[in-house]
């Protein structure tokens, strides 16, 4: 079980990937025990193995600032969790092998909102007794929206019907206040809005979540609908869905939406100090990586997802794990700084990060559809993006005073993402594209970070119910699965423990 934007600090042990964590054998329980004690903001979690997450087991994890420590915004009058995603009635077993076959996955069936199928807006095109999700709210109040897509591969444009949306927090950071008539969230992203119910309530409003950056008058189908109800709605939804965005023709208006979402410099996350009194842009970078994804491609007769000309291959044997034991030729530590040039291979190459070092990262999608990127162990600060390939020359557009601080960054067709991010946290940290189909065809990598004095304030031990596979399954012992299973959080020091038996959709909600 992974913790999407949950940093783990000090701890990569908790990660919940293949890189630092043994899966959970079937009828098994595991415990994650990890602090989020200098944290804030909407996150999610979600089953990481074997496109698990097609199958669902996700949920929604929120970190409350401290009571001393306010909210850059008035107290809500409700907190309401939205989680939007593709869907497709195949299950994970059969996507997975439509990729071990060399297919695409194709059109999904539809996109959920909060488990649930889309509102009868058209008789042609949604059928008769979809259950749909209804959020009922009251007039004349402020909420606070918390939505994630937790899809497959499918960015996709949110909006209400006849409602602006005050953004206000991003992967725990909190954003500059502004409002969007819609706003495209890509795979794996995250975003707080301010909802004023301020409508007259002549109807139920429309709830839309619809597919960005395909052939859109194709991907009808791939609508999401929910209705947001007033408690004196005089009436039914109707009519027309609100419309998406008219650029067909205008590739920078997305973009342009995306560089507008700032950190605010002056409010204070999960610390009293503001989150700009972390001056990124007056740091020397000390080493630059240029990633550069492709559309998949032919590797010893499969199909694999590549970054820098490199599919990776996970070790049967966590990297983390095999760094404990001192166990040889798991990984090789020669991640490239610049793409290959030669032939693509599958490898397990691994950055070798410096600790305390500060790192620039470019993202470059030459591919033909939208990614996103996300990083494990850390918030990176989001500085740039363009059309076209990105050169020493376009640092000059970088923004290094508010660009945002986030771990999930879109990367547009044709274009770069320029991310930089402080290795101030030891341990094995995965680096992947969000599209579960790239990533289950191997673009991914990790960034092993290692303080050279060993310490307990840099990196906790290995935890005493480490599990053990690969070259160390001998080490593992048998559990007794009949012990009681327990779930509790120690709100002194925001330490969590969450034992994992099955996967189900659960919210939980901690104060940091």
């Amino acid at each position: 079980m992974h913790w999407s934007g949950i940093q783990q600090r000090r701890s990569s042990w908790q990660d919940g990937v293949l890189g630092t964590n043994c899966p959970i054998p079937p009828k098994w329980n595991w415990t994650y025990q990890f602090q989020v004690k200098d944290q804030i903001g909407s996150f999610f979690y979600f089953p990481s193995l074997h496109f698990q997450r097609a199958a669902g087991g996700f949920g929604s994890f929120i970190i409350n600032n401290r009571p001393i420590i306010p909210i850059p915004f008035d107290t809500p009058d409700g907190d309401i969790v939205i989680l939007i995603g593709d869907w497709y009635t195949r299950n994970h077993t059969a996507l997975r092998k439509a990729l071990d076959a060399g297919k695409g996955l194709g059109m999904p069936d539809g996109v959920l909102i909060n488990g649930k199928g889309p509102y009868r807006y058209n008789d042609t095109l949604v059928a008769d007794g979809i259950e749909y999700e209804t959020i009922n709210v009251h007039p004349g109040k402020t909420y606070r929206l918390r939505v994630h897509n937790v899809g497959i591969s499918t960015s996709l444009n949110f909006r209400i019907q006849s409602h602006n949306l005050l953004l206000a927090e991003s992967e725990g950071s909190y954003t500059v206040q502004q409002n969007y008539t819609s706003l495209d969230i890509h795979v794996g992203q995250s975003y707080s809005f301010l909802l004023t119910t301020d409508q007259n309530a002549s109807s139920d409003y429309y709830i839309v979540a619809s597919a960005r950056f395909v052939n859109e008058s194709q991907w009808k189908r791939v609508t999401g609908v929910a209705i947001l109800r007033y408690s004196n709605s005089k009436g039914k939804a109707s009519g027309p869905l609100p419309d998406p965005p008219q650029d067909e023709f205008d590739k920078t208006f997305s973009m342009n939406q995306a560089r507008s979402i700032r950190w605010n410099v002056s409010a204070s996350g999960a610390r009293p100090n503001p989150q700009g009194s972390f001056r990124y842009g007056s740091i020397n970078v000390t080493e630059v990586y240029v990633l550069r994804n492709k559309p998949p491609e032919t590797i010893d007769g499969k199909r694999r997802a590549t970054l820098s000309g490199i599919s990776f291959v996970n070790p049967a044997t966590p990297i983390r794990l095999a760094d404990q034991y001192k166990i040889k030729g798991v990984y090789k530590l020669d991640f490239p700084n610049k793409p290959l040039t030669g032939p693509p291979k599958m490898e397990t190459s691994v950055i070798n990060g410096t600790y305390r070092g500060f790192m620039e990262v470019i993202l470059q999608n030459n591919d033909t559809k939208m990614h996103t990127y996300h990083m494990s162990g850390y918030a990176f600060f989001v500085v740039g993006m363009d059309y076209g390939e990105w050169s020493e020359n376009s640092r000059g557009t970088y923004n290094k005073w508010d660009g945002i601080a986030r771990s999930t960054t879109q990367v547009y067709p044709g274009a770069w993402t320029a991310i930089l991010i402080s290795l101030d946290n030891v341990g094995v940290w995965n680096l992947r594209t969000e599209n579960l189909d790239s990533w289950y065809l191997g673009q991914e990598t990790y960034v092993r970070v290692v303080n050279p004095e060993a310490t307990n304030k840099t990196e906790l031990p290995m935890p005493d119910n480490a599990l053990f596979c690969g070259a160390l399954s001998k080490l593992q012992k048998p559990q007794d699965v009949s012990s009681s299973l327990a779930t509790s959080i120690i709100e002194g020091r925001s330490k969590l423990f969450f034992t994992v038996l099955m996967i189900a959709s659960t919210l939980f909600l901690v104060s940091c």
